[in-house]
């Protein structure tokens, strides 16, 4: 079992997020995830920095962390052969520490270089497919060409690569992503603990690390925690089909305004006792996940990470499926 930190780019800025990955290789955790946006889910959290530039600064500040993000979407606000120098570019500075998190991507962060994004799904894992397509393509060196439906590529090489590409991690909340995972990736990322996630991946033949996140919510005292994560991050409870589709904090913000304090308990594992933490991570354990993500929503990064080293550490490194 491989356990990593996420580093939430909407809610920390960049210089606290490149602390927080030095304290957290300190802490133990065998890599960091962190977002790729444009734009925070709420104005609440009030930050955005752009992912490559810290991706970088981490590399230069730790030596032994993987990094790894959580997710890139290759097709619109970037093109899929920017993504592909981005990534060999930060696979070579971290000693071959990169793993490439990809997924269709949210209208939050697309729509805003003016190019739209596609309404339905299918749309979308059609340019996602492409955008691989076009990312493998130029790892394998020399000028290359691609002609798709929706993507294009003329005459592009990627000069500086490293020896061994960076494994492409590809995020899925139905059987058709899992699919495209399986064929076109080299491992699994979702956010929710469904077992058909991974058994869609797994019947089409995948056999990489399966990544999940789980959303987590320290402090010292459990109701602040559970109002932190109410005020930060209850746009998590809205589910994949509305997170995907709004295109901006205050749209998050109108559809976050029911959830409630019991709607964030019923989801996070919120407050001190780590118990509950284990209880959390052994539903994705169970579901076939075996890179586990601690998604901290909390007020306290610092006393999280301390907590994790102290009291989690080895109880999720242990974990096995229970059935």
């Amino acid at each position: 079992m491989k356990i990593g930190y996420k580093l939430a780019s909407e809610a920390f800025g960049p210089n606290d997020l490149i602390r927080q990955a030095v304290r957290a290789e300190d802490a133990g955790f065998d890599f960091v995830e962190m977002s790729d946006h444009f734009h925070p889910w709420l104005d609440v959290q009030g930050h955005s920095s752009f992912t490559w530039t810290v991706l970088g600064a981490i590399a230069a500040k730790t030596g032994r962390i993987g990094l790894a993000t959580g997710v890139t979407c290759p097709s619109i606000r970037y093109h899929p052969a920017i993504i592909a120098q981005a990534a060999a570019t930060t696979a070579l500075v971290s000693g071959g520490r990169f793993t490439l998190g990809i997924g269709s991507g949210e209208r939050l962060n697309e729509h805003v270089v003016g190019l739209g994004f596609p309404d339905t799904v299918q749309v979308r894992h059609e340019m996602l497919r492409e955008a691989l397509e076009i990312i493998r393509l130029l790892w394998q060196g020399g000028y290359r060409s691609y002609e798709g439906e929706y993507l294009r590529l003329e005459d592009a090489r990627v000069f500086d690569l490293p020896d061994e590409a960076p494994l492409i991690i590809v995020a899925s909340g139905g059987p058709h992503a899992s699919r495209i995972a399986a064929e076109l990736g080299d491992g699994l990322f979702a956010t929710e603990d469904k077992p058909d996630l991974v058994r869609h991946y797994r019947e089409a033949g995948g056999d990489g690390p399966r990544y999940a996140e789980v959303p987590v919510a320290w402090a010292s005292d459990e109701g602040d925690a559970v109002r932190a994560a109410l005020e930060t991050s209850r746009w998590a409870v809205t589910g994949w089909k509305v997170m995907s589709e709004l295109p901006n904090p205050v749209n998050f913000e109108a559809a976050s305004a029911t959830v409630r304090e019991d709607d964030i308990r019923a989801q996070f594992a919120c407050g001190p006792d780590p118990a509950r933490y284990v209880e959390k991570a052994q539903g994705f354990v169970d579901a076939g996940f075996d890179h586990l993500v601690m998604q901290n929503a909390g007020p306290d990064p610092d006393g999280f990470i301390d907590f994790y080293r102290n009291e989690l550490d080895e109880r999720l490194r242990a974990l096995t499926p229970s059935h």
